[in-house]
C-alpha cells in the first residue's frame, strides 16, 4: 500500500469521504475513498502499489468484463460512435485510438464504418488481435509521441488508472489539432459514487466530477466540448438509494457501508437457498426496503440524468 498526493493538484491535504472492501474478490480489505481539500478529485488513499494492483485484477475479471452480449454491445458501440459522428461526417480518412480496447470489438466497429483503428490493451487474458494495431504498453507508454490520431477514446478506463494526468498529457500529444477525446468516467458528485458505496474499489481508483475534469483538460491543453450525464453507453444504479434516504434524512444519521443491505445473491447464500421465484419472494418479504429501492431505479435513474447527476458522463473534449 502507498499514500499518495493528489494527481491533479498535488496537494497532500484531503478529506476521508467513505470506507468500503472490495466486494468483488477480497471483500476483508477495506479501503478508504479520499476527496483532495484543495481541487476536490477523489481517490483511494492509500492504494495498493502499481504492482500489487495486479492482485486485484483475477483472471475470473476479464472473463467476467468480456462475456459477449452480441446485441447489447451492437447498441453500446453505436451509441459510442455517436459522439464521433462530426468527424465522419466531414469525410476523408480518418484514425482513431481506442484506449483499454479489450478484445477489440468497439475499433472492428469502427473499422467497418472507414475508421483507420488502433488501439491500447495491456491485459493478457483478452482473445488475441491479429486484424489491427494493437499497444500492450500502458496508454503513456505507447512508443509513438506525435499528433496522428483525429480521435481518442477511453470508455471506463481513466477510473482505473494510477496517473490519470499522464493519460490526459499523452491523449494531448497524439491528437492532431482539433481532434477528440472521448471518454467516459463515473461521476463522483453522484449518489451511486459518493454516498452508496457502488464503485468497483481498489480497481476504480479515481473518481471525477465536472470540475476535476474541467481541470484537467484545461491543464493539457483541451477544451471541453460536451458531457453526456445518463446511462446511454454504461450503467451505475444508485442501489441503495431508498435505505440511504431512510437513514439521513429520516433517522437523521450516517449511513457507513455497515448498513448497505444485503442484495439477492447474499441473502440466497446466507440462507442456503437456489434462485427461483420462490426464493425472490422470500427476499422481498423479509427485505421489502431493498425489494421497492430496486423496483425504482428506473425511476430515480431518470430523475438523475435530467438533474445531471447521474453515476455515469461521458466527455467529448477538442485539442487545441
Amino acid at each position: 500500500m502507498e499514500t499518495v498526493a493528489c494527481d491533479l493538484c498535488g496537494s497532500s491535504r484531503y478529506t476521508a469521504v467513505y470506507e468500503m472492501p472490495d466486494q468483488r474478490y477480497f471483500p476483508d480489505e477495506f479501503f478508504s475513498a479520499v476527496e483532495c481539500d484543495r481541487c476536490g478529485l477523489g481517490f483511494v488513499n492509500p492504494r495498493p502499489t502499481f504492482e500489487e494492483m495486479q492482485k486485484y485484477y483475477p483472471p475470473q475479471y476479464y472473463q467476467e468484463e468480456f462475456t459477449q452480449d452480441l446485441k447489447y454491445h451492437a447498441r453500446r458501440y453505436a451509441r459510442e460512435a455517436a459522439y464521433l459522428g462530426e468527424i465522419e461526417k466531414r469525410g476523408g480518412p480518418r484514425s482513431l485510438l481506442d484506449v483499454g480496447c479489450a478484445n477489440g470489438d468497439f475499433p472492428r466497429f469502427m473499422k467497418a464504418r472507414g475508421w483507420n483503428v488502433e488501439g491500447v490493451e495491456v491485459s493478457r487474458s483478452s482473445s488475441p488481435i491479429d486484424d489491427f494495431k494493437v499497444y500492450t504498453q500502458f496508454f503513456p507508454d505507447i512508443p509513438v509521441d506525435e499528433p496522428r490520431y483525429d480521435a481518442i477514446t477511453a470508455w471506463a478506463v481513466l477510473e482505473h488508472v494510477h496517473t490519470p494526468m499522464a493519460y490526459f498529457k499523452k491523449a494531448s500529444r497524439l491528437l492532431r489539432p482539433g481532434g477528440l477525446f472521448v471518454f467516459l468516467v463515473t461521476n463522483f458528485h453522484s449518489l451511486a459514487s459518493r454516498y452508496l458505496f457502488c464503485e468497483d474499489i481498489p480497481r476504480h481508483v479515481y473518481f471525477f466530477t465536472r470540475k476535476t475534469v474541467q481541470r484537467y483538460l484545461e491543464a493539457t491543453g483541451f477544451k471541453m466540448e460536451r458531457e453526456r450525464n445518463g446511462r446511454d453507453v454504461f450503467s451505475l444504479p444508485p442501489a441503495n438509494w431508498l435505505s440511504f434516504m431512510i437513514k439521513t434524512r429520516i433517522q437523521r444519521r450516517g449511513f457507513s457501508y455497515q448498513d448497505v443491505p444485503l442484495t439477492r445473491p447474499e441473502f440466497l447464500k446466507r440462507h442456503h437457498l437456489e434462485p427461483g421465484v420462490l426464493s425472490t419472494l422470500r427476499f422481498a418479504f423479509h427485505n421489502p426496503v431493498k425489494a421497492l429501492d430496486r423496483a425504482l431505479w428506473p425511476v430515480v435513474e431518470t430523475v438523475q440524468t435530467w438533474r445531471k447527476n447521474y453515476g455515469i458522463s461521458t466527455y467529448v473534449a477538442r485539442k487545441l
